[in-house]
């Protein structure tokens, strides 16, 4: 029975892929920060080689506050780049596999051309620049590794698909203004995780893209179809701040498609699935 550490388990993808692997042919090892501490090595190690797991996924992930203080700036980097520094080079060292989650911010360039594997990334901000880190640590300290980046991933938990419905749901709020109105692509962290399933159980190595197929969207269209969804499209109005530049961060899933991968199903169906599932709101 192959033993997978799903570390970052109370997140999105965490939770996603406990509720996948679950009830399958896996020994599951799930810790958060409060059961493990990734920026701390000798407990990585000590967790690594007493139960020496086959596979490694790295869902953690720190979002920094805007306008961070320095010590928003350290953390940041000590979870997203020395927490992965740490699961790379103690998985190496059992020669586990690792597969870290990563994102789109990593591209931060003026395009209108969604972004592959083979593009050069230009991170901006504190959470890509610590997030590219990261995945310079997994390159560098790992023989077996996968590297998956994806985009505004909703599942159970906190996101901007909830912010939207809660807005709905307020009876003292009848607008909501975005304070950006980036484009790129919202991806189920249920469909993510059947993706994470297949590195898990095949032999392919390397950066890929995984994101939902169906085009891409703005902030605002996306909050758009989320309230058409849930039947509330006039209970609240989304607007976008006046003069709110648009960041293109979309990924073409390249990689997926050269190796034979099946690529995350389309993005307004894959909404429609949950929200119909769940109403949006666990």
């Amino acid at each position: 029975m192959k033993k997978i550490w799903i570390v970052g388990s109370l997140g999105h993808m965490g939770q996603a892929l406990i509720r996948l692997l679950d009830m399958m042919e896996y020994e599951l090892y799930e810790t958060d920060k409060d059961e493990l501490d990734i920026t701390d090595e000798h407990a990585v190690s000590l967790f690594m080689h007493r139960n020496r797991p086959d596979v490694v996924i790295n869902c953690a992930g720190y979002h920094p506050f805007a306008g961070a203080a320095q010590s928003e700036t350290d953390m940041a980097y000590k979870v997203n780049a020395v927490g992965a520094r740490n699961l790379a080079q103690s998985a190496e060292s059992i020669q586990a596999k690792l597969i870290q989650i990563s994102t789109d911010d990593v591209f931060s360039s003026a395009s209108d051309t969604p972004y592959n594997e083979f593009d050069d990334v230009n991170p901006v901000g504190l959470f890509a620049k610590s997030k590219y880190a990261g995945e310079k640590f997994v390159i560098q300290l790992m023989t077996r590794y996968v590297i998956i980046r994806s985009s505004w991933i909703y599942g159970i938990g906190k996101d901007f698909l909830n912010e939207v419905l809660e807005a709905a749901a307020d009876s003292q709020v009848s607008t909501m203004e975005l304070l950006n109105n980036d484009r790129a692509v919202p991806t189920s962290a249920a469909e993510l995780a059947r993706v994470v399933k297949f590195f898990i159980d095949n032999d392919h190595y390397g950066i890929y893209h995984a994101v939902c197929s169906g085009g891409s969207c703005t902030r605002l269209e996306f909050a758009k179809e989320i309230l058409r969804l849930a039947g509330k499209e006039d209970r609240l109005t989304v607007t976008v701040k006046d003069g709110t530049p648009e960041k293109y961060s979309v990924l073409d899933n390249m990689m997926l498609r050269l190796t034979g991968i099946e690529e995350p199903s389309g993005w307004r169906e894959t909404l429609a699935c949950y929200m119909k599932e769940t109403g949006g709101l666990e």
